[in-house]
């Protein structure tokens, strides 16, 4: 072997290590990509997971501010903001799938401050309640006073009202001493066994009885003479007329008016009939205004 050929064949081979080395750079970079690739599909993974992790959260944060805002306005507080914080939170739900990577951590936090905040809203709710319940026993109370008020008022209605009704009673005028007496055309009296012959003119007396508690006044006094048969005397030629007894109308035979000063005062009617009598019993009655003050009987035979 020639010197040539020894140096030849000692010479390195280049051709092969670079060959070598170009192969082992190929691998490299396939690995490398492989491992990107694998990482980033494992980060795709945990951001899926993140995401639904986070919209449920923000669903479940969003049915207690549902009903925290019931809650607080039954109770009579303020809800606006809430109210407000709870759409922001429905946009947040939407938009969650185009959220990247950072974004998701920044929501997991704003999560927290939901948290922090509906904490914040049952102490609220706490208070609220606690007011509610001092409001409603002031409420019971006040009713209770009320009531109690009301009863009283209406108990002094009614005394005031039974009051009145017993100076009304007590100032009603009443007669006494009444005599009807028969006079005969000659002028003659008859007080009993009495005959229409015996009748030309019909003569009533009594007295007003005295009332220190009636009211000084003018009063109609009205006689009504009632036939057997219930029918009244009646004779508007002779000042009969009629007025209101019980909400009804009733007919009187003779009317006088007097000046009533609470003393007791002596009364005369004398009656023309012009007719006779019928047999059998006659009732005379005297009112004023809308009460009976007395009555009497005579008997024609």
């Amino acid at each position: 072997m020639s010197e040539k050929e020894i140096e030849n064949k000692n010479k390195p081979n280049y051709l092969a290590i670079a060959l070598v080395l170009s192969l082992v750079a190929m691998g490299a970079v396939l690995y490398l990509n492989y491992s990107e690739k694998t990482r980033l599909e494992g980060d795709l993974t945990l951001s899926e997971a993140e995401l639904e992790t986070a919209y449920f959260q923000l669903d479940s944060i969003g049915d207690e501010l549902s009903d925290r805002i019931l809650t607080i306005s039954q109770l009579g507080g303020r809800v606006d903001s809430l109210v407000m914080v709870k759409e922001q939170l429905e946009n947040e739900k939407e938009q969650i799938r185009n959220r990247t990577n950072k974004e998701i951590g920044d929501l997991r936090s704003r999560v927290d401050g939901y948290r922090e905040l509906l904490l914040a809203k049952d102490e609220e709710i706490i208070k609220l309640q606690a007011i509610n319940e001092v409001l409603a026993t002031e409420n019971t109370e006040l009713k209770v006073q009320t009531n109690q008020l009301n009863k009283s008022l209406r108990n002094l209605n009614e005394t005031k009202t039974q009051l009145e009704e017993k100076v009304a009673v007590a100032g009603q005028l009443s007669i006494e001493s009444m005599k009807i007496i028969a006079v005969s055309s000659r002028g003659k009296e008859r007080v009993d066994d009495i005959k229409n012959r015996h009748i030309d003119k019909l003569r009533i007396e009594f007295a007003v009885s005295e009332n220190p508690v009636a009211e000084i006044e003018s009063k109609d006094i009205l006689v009504r003479i009632v036939a057997p048969d219930g029918n009244v005397l009646f004779d508007i030629t002779r000042g009969s007329g009629s007025f209101i007894f019980q909400d009804r109308e009733m007919f009187f035979t003779a009317k006088q008016e007097i000046l009533y000063d609470r003393s007791r005062q002596a009364l005369g009617f004398l009656y023309d009939k012009g007719s006779e009598y019928a047999l059998g019993l006659h009732k005379v009655e005297v009112y004023t205004e809308d009460y009976l003050m007395g009555s009497g009987t005579f008997i024609v035979k």
